[in-house]
Protein backbone atom coordinates (compact mmCIF):
# COMPACT_ATOMS: atom_id res chain seq x y z
CA UNK A 1 0.00 0.00 0.00
CA UNK A 2 1.20 3.35 -1.47
CA UNK A 3 1.04 6.31 1.20
CA UNK A 4 1.92 9.43 0.08
CA UNK A 5 2.05 13.28 1.90
CA UNK A 6 2.83 16.58 0.70
CA UNK A 7 5.79 18.44 1.16
CA UNK A 8 4.10 21.30 2.62
CA UNK A 9 2.13 18.49 5.49
CA UNK A 10 5.22 17.24 5.50
CA UNK A 11 7.73 20.60 6.42
CA UNK A 12 4.58 21.65 8.51
CA UNK A 13 4.90 18.52 11.09
CA UNK A 14 8.69 18.83 10.83
CA UNK A 15 8.42 22.85 12.23
CA UNK A 16 5.99 21.64 14.74
CA UNK A 17 8.20 19.11 16.02
CA UNK A 18 10.90 21.74 16.16
CA UNK A 19 8.64 24.30 18.27
CA UNK A 20 7.05 21.01 20.73
CA UNK A 21 10.69 19.95 21.29
CA UNK A 22 11.98 23.94 21.62
CA UNK A 23 14.07 23.99 19.12
CA UNK A 24 12.91 27.29 17.60
CA UNK A 25 10.56 30.05 18.88
CA UNK A 26 6.85 30.84 17.63
CA UNK A 27 8.18 33.60 15.82
CA UNK A 28 10.67 31.71 13.72
CA UNK A 29 8.04 28.86 13.04
CA UNK A 30 5.73 31.18 11.94
CA UNK A 31 7.95 33.11 8.95
CA UNK A 32 9.20 29.19 8.05
CA UNK A 33 5.33 28.42 7.69
CA UNK A 34 4.36 31.36 6.10
CA UNK A 35 7.36 30.87 3.44
CA UNK A 36 6.56 27.35 3.24
CA UNK A 37 2.95 28.18 1.82
CA UNK A 38 4.77 30.84 -0.80
CA UNK A 39 7.50 28.52 -2.01
CA UNK A 40 5.19 25.35 -2.47
CA UNK A 41 2.60 27.28 -4.10
CA UNK A 42 -0.19 25.29 -2.11
CA UNK A 43 -3.90 26.96 -2.50
CA UNK A 44 -2.81 28.97 0.35
CA UNK A 45 -0.39 30.79 -1.79
CA UNK A 46 -2.31 33.67 -2.77
CA UNK A 47 -4.15 34.42 0.28
CA UNK A 48 -0.45 34.39 2.31
CA UNK A 49 1.24 36.74 -0.12
CA UNK A 50 -1.62 39.27 -0.22
CA UNK A 51 -1.15 38.93 3.86
CA UNK A 52 2.47 39.62 3.32
CA UNK A 53 2.54 42.20 0.84
CA UNK A 54 -0.49 44.34 3.14
CA UNK A 55 1.65 43.60 6.62
CA UNK A 56 5.09 45.10 4.70
CA UNK A 57 3.22 48.04 3.55
CA UNK A 58 1.58 48.88 6.63
CA UNK A 59 4.96 48.52 8.13
CA UNK A 60 6.43 50.68 5.59
CA UNK A 61 3.55 53.52 5.91
CA UNK A 62 4.40 53.67 10.04
CA UNK A 63 5.85 57.29 10.36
Amino acid sequence: MLITLSTAFVFGLITAVLVWTRRVGFGTALAVWLSGFTIASTGLAGPVNQALASALTALANLH
